[in-house]
């Protein structure tokens, strides 16, 4: 699937981080396109993005104010739309667990809303992102997108002759997206001290630019119930400070509540169900409904071994102190030096 003058594409929570490079990166590459919805309930930030894309130059977006939590609305939203992205979530891990239901309509309830929308509507390919913290979740944000995923997963079983397909990204940590570490330590610097949580703890990365350029990829080659996972870089939480602020004190704070010390992509128990596709590994649905179609797919697909975790901790590959500070000008901040 590529998009054309005739393709129109909806995306929910469009003005976030994410949201907007991707936006943006359609918008570069695809300027023919005929229609892209953005899709998001903060009005303010619909107009800060507006005055960016002026409706008389960018005759092809269109801001929809919505929730989705509301069904109605998006069904709405979806009228004519042939590819939905669905970005919108709520993410802040403390937020989630003092606001347990307010995540559990969003991200649960939400997810189910944009599928019965999608199933109602012409609609034919949805990809749906998802986070790290969704393997073996320990906190109630993680817990609701795992279940946002096996919801976009099952989706497969009931789409009946429609042309539909859903499928899942799941990626690390962002690169200089909001409340991400990197932005945070930043600003701290101003303090002249950073506050560790543990120096053990390690993260998957990935770039803005990365995971948009995933999402292409999903919709291109996405047969249907697959969760995606990139293969990326782990950092230590050490050497990002010390990249950082060098000169700066390191506090040791204690591991706040649902934290862990390692994130995991993958865990040993999908490893049944994971291929290894290259540049990616794919979840594939546990009843073994897709196995049949990647082997004749023509794919150049193998199975991972039995047992298999993808582990920040245990990633082969690890970010220097010195590639952290060259991706902080390329991806947060050009102008940044070490403090």
């Amino acid at each position: 699937m590529t998009f054309n003058s005739n393709s129109k594409l909806l995306i929910t929570g469009g003005t976030g981080s994410f949201g907007k490079e991707f936006i943006k990166t359609i918008l570069e590459n695809h300027p023919d396109i005929q229609r892209i919805v953005v899709y998001s309930r903060d009005e303010l930030k619909q107009w800060e993005l507006q005055k960016q894309y002026p409706p008389e130059k960018f005759k092809q977006l269109r801001f929809f104010l919505g929730d989705v939590r509301d069904q109605s609305r998006l069904r709405r939203a979806l009228e004519g739309i042939d590819t939905v992205i669905h970005a919108a979530a709520l993410k802040q891990v403390p937020a989630a667990e003092y606001n347990p239901m307010e995540f559990v309509k969003t991200n649960v309830l939400g997810a189910e809303n944009i599928i019965q929308a999608c199933l109602d509507t012409e609609v034919k390919r949805v990809v749906a992102l998802s986070t790290d913290k969704a393997a073996a979740p320990i906190n109630l944000y993680g817990a609701t997108k795992l279940c946002s995923d096996k919801l976009f997963v099952a989706a497969n079983n009931i789409k009946g002759t429609r042309g539909l397909r859903f499928s899942v990204v799941r990626y690390g940590n962002v690169m200089g997206s909001r409340g991400s570490v990197i932005p945070f330590f930043l600003d701290k610097t101003k303090t002249g001290t950073l506050p560790i949580t543990d120096t053990r703890m390690t993260r998957f990365n990935i770039s803005l630019t990365e995971g948009v350029e995933m999402v292409l990829w999903a919709l291109r080659n996405a047969i249907g119930g697959e969760v995606f996972v990139p293969k990326i870089p782990s950092y230590r939480i050490i050497d990002v400070a010390e990249a950082i602020g060098p000169n700066c004190k390191k506090e040791n704070i204690g591991i706040r509540p649902g934290e862990k010390i390692h994130e995991e992509m993958i865990t040993a128990s999908d490893s049944f169900s994971t291929i290894d596709l290259g540049q990616y590994y794919a979840i594939l649905p546990s009843d073994g409904s897709a196995n049949g179609q990647y082997s004749n797919s023509g794919k150049a697909i193998k199975a991972v071994e039995p047992g298999f975790a993808y582990n920040s901790g245990s990633n082969p590959e690890f970010l220097t102190v010195e590639q952290i500070r060259d991706l902080i000008r390329k991806h947060v901040d050009p102008t940044f030096q070490p403090t």
